[in-house]
C-alpha cells in the first residue's frame, strides 16, 4: 500500500511538470514565431519603402540629369545653328523650337540637381559629386550665355563658337563624366539594398520554417502526451492551437517568398531595363548633339564624327563597324537577330533590353524602337551627304527640321518607341512594388497574430488538465 501510495504521488507529481514544461516550450516557441514575423514584416516594409521612394528615384534623377546635360548643349549648337547673323537668315521654326527646348532643359537640370542634392546626403563621394556639378553648371550656364550674347551681335559667330567650344569641353570634360558617375554609384546603391533585402528574406524564412517546425513538433507531443494520459482522443484547445500555428507559418513562409519574388522583379526584369534605357535615351542625346556639333563648328568635324560612331557602338555595337558600314551591318544583324533572338552579332544597351525581355508587349516595342533607331540612322548618313556636296543650308533644314520625314522628327519617333519600352517597365516596377507591399501589409497582422493565438489557446485548453492535480 505504502509503495503504490509513493508512485501515484510520484506520477502527480510528474505529470504536472511535464505539462508546465511542454506548455512554457509552447509559449516561447509561438511568442519568437510572432516577434519574427513582426519584425520580417516591418523590415519588408521599410525595403519597398527605400526602393520606391529613394533607391530607384534618385538611379533615374542621375540618369535624367546626363540626359537633359546633352539636350541643352544640343538645343544651344541649334541655336548658333538657327540664328543667322544676328537674326538675318534665320530659320524661324527651328530657331523658336531650340530657344524653347534649351529653357526647358535648363529647368529640368535645375530640379534635378536640387533632388540629388537631398538624395546624396549621408554619402561624402556623392554629395561633393552633387556640388561639383552644381558648380560646373553655373559656369556652363555662364559660358553658353557669353555664346549667345556674341551671337546677337553681326559678325559674332566665330566668338560664339570659341565660347560654345569651351561649354562643350566643359560640358563633356566634367559634367557628363560626373552625372554618369553618379547614375553608378546610385544603381550600385540599390543593388546593394537588393542583395541585403533578398539574403535577410532567405534567411527570414529559414528561420520561420525552423521555428515553426520546433512549434508544430511540441503540439504534437503535447498532444499525444494528453491523449496517453489521460486517455483523451484530442484536446480541443490545443487541437486549434495547432492549426494557428500551422496558419502562421504558411502565411509567414508565402509573405516572406512571395516578397523576394516581387523585389526580384521589381530589380532585375524591370528595373535593370529602366536603367538600361535611360542610359541609351541619355547616349541617344549626347549623339543627337553630337550632330548639331559636327554642323556648328567645321575644325571639329572629325572629333565630332568619331563621337557620334562611339555612341551608335554604345547603343547598338558591332565590332569593326564603321558610319560607311554602319547602316548595312545593322540591317543584316538586326534581321539575322529578329530570326533568332539568341543570336550574339551585336551588344551595347539596346542589347541589355533585348536580352532581359520579361513582360507582355515588351518584346514588340523593344524591336519598334531598333526599327526607329535605324531609321534614325540613316537621317544621320543623309546629313552627313548633304554637307559632303556643299548642300550647307540644306543639312542643317533637314537636321533641325521637325516637318515629318526630316531628322528631328525621326529622332522624336525613335524616343517615343523608346519611351514606350521604358514605360512598359517602369509600369511593371511600380506594379511589383504596389504588389509587394501588399503581400506583406495583408497578411501581416494574421502572421503575427497566429501564434500568440496559437500560445492562448494551449494555455486554455491546459487549464481543465492542471485543475485536475489540485
Amino acid at each position: 500500500m505504502a509503495a503504490r501510495a509513493a508512485l501515484r504521488r510520484r506520477y502527480r507529481a510528474s505529470v504536472p511538470a511535464r505539462l508546465r514544461l511542454l506548455r512554457a516550450a509552447t509559449v516561447l516557441l509561438a511568442g519568437a514565431l510572432a516577434v519574427l514575423m513582426v519584425i520580417a514584416g516591418i523590415t519588408a516594409l521599410g525595403t519597398w519603402n527605400s526602393v520606391a521612394e529613394r533607391d530607384a528615384p534618385r538611379t533615374t534623377s542621375a540618369a535624367d540629369l546626363d540626359l537633359v546635360l546633352n539636350d541643352m548643349d544640343a538645343q544651344a549648337a541649334n541655336i548658333l545653328l538657327s540664328s543667322g547673323d544676328a537674326g538675318r537668315g534665320r530659320l524661324k521654326t527651328p530657331y523658336d523650337k531650340a530657344v524653347g527646348l534649351y529653357g526647358d532643359a535648363r529647368r529640368d537640370i535645375g530640379h534635378d540637381l536640387r533632388a540629388l542634392a537631398v538624395a546624396a546626403q549621408g554619402s561624402r563621394a556623392d554629395e561633393k559629386t552633387v556640388e561639383s556639378l552644381t558648380d560646373g553648371f553655373a559656369e556652363y550656364q555662364e559660358l553658353i550665355g557669353r555664346a549667345l550674347e556674341n551671337d546677337g551681335r553681326r559678325g559674332g559667330k566665330a566668338a560664339a563658337l570659341g565660347d560654345h567650344r569651351r561649354a562643350t569641353d566643359l560640358l563633356r570634360g566634367e559634367l557628363l563624366p560626373a552625372a554618369r558617375s553618379l547614375v553608378s554609384s546610385n544603381d550600385a546603391a540599390f543593388d546593394d539594398t537588393y542583395t541585403s533585402a533578398r539574403s535577410t528574406l532567405g534567411a527570414q524564412l529559414a528561420t520561420v520554417v525552423a521555428l515553426g517546425v520546433a512549434l508544430l513538433a511540441v503540439l504534437g507531443v503535447l498532444q499525444w502526451y494528453l491523449a496517453r494520459r489521460f486517455r483523451r482522443i484530442v484536446n480541443p484547445g490545443v487541437l486549434a492551437a495547432t492549426v494557428c500555428a500551422l496558419l502562421a507559418v504558411v502565411l509567414g513562409g508565402r509573405m516572406l517568398s512571395a516578397t523576394s519574388d516581387h523585389l526580384r522583379v521589381a530589380r532585375h526584369d524591370a528595373f535593370d531595363s529602366v536603367v538600361a534605357l535611360s542610359r541609351a535615351r541619355a547616349v541617344a542625346y549626347d549623339a543627337n548633339a553630337d550632330e548639331s556639333r559636327y554642323l556648328l563648328d567645321p575644325e571639329r568635324r572629325p572629333q565630332y564624327e568619331d563621337s557620334f560612331l562611339a555612341k551608335s557602338q554604345q547603343l547598338y555595337g558591332m565590332d569593326g563597324s564603321t558610319l560607311t558600314t554602319y547602316d548595312k551591318e545593322l540591317a543584316t544583324t538586326w534581321q539575322v537577330y529578329r530570326a533568332d533572338h539568341d543570336d550574339l552579332r551585336f551588344t551595347g544597351e539596346f542589347r541589355r533590353e533585348l536580352d532581359n525581355i520579361t513582360f507582355p508587349g515588351e518584346r514588340p516595342a523593344a524591336e519598334r524602337m531598333v526599327d526607329a533607331y535605324a531609321v534614325y540612322q540613316r537621317d544621320d548618313r543623309k546629313v552627313r551627304s548633304l554637307l559632303a556636296a556643299g548642300e550647307e543650308r540644306e543639312a542643317t533644314e533637314f537636321c533641325m527640321g521637325w516637318e515629318p520625314g526630316t531628322s528631328n522628327a525621326h529622332f522624336g519617333a525613335w524616343m517615343a518607341a523608346l519611351d514606350q519600352v521604358a514605360g512598359i517597365n517602369r509600369a511593371h516596377f511600380t506594379l511589383s512594388v504596389h504588389q509587394g507591399r501588399s503581400a506583406v501589409s495583408g497578411p501581416l497582422p494574421w502572421t503575427g497574430g497566429l501564434p500568440v493565438i496559437a500560445a492562448l489557446l494551449t494555455l486554455l485548453g491546459l487549464r481543465p488538465r492542471f485543475g485536475e492535480f489540485r
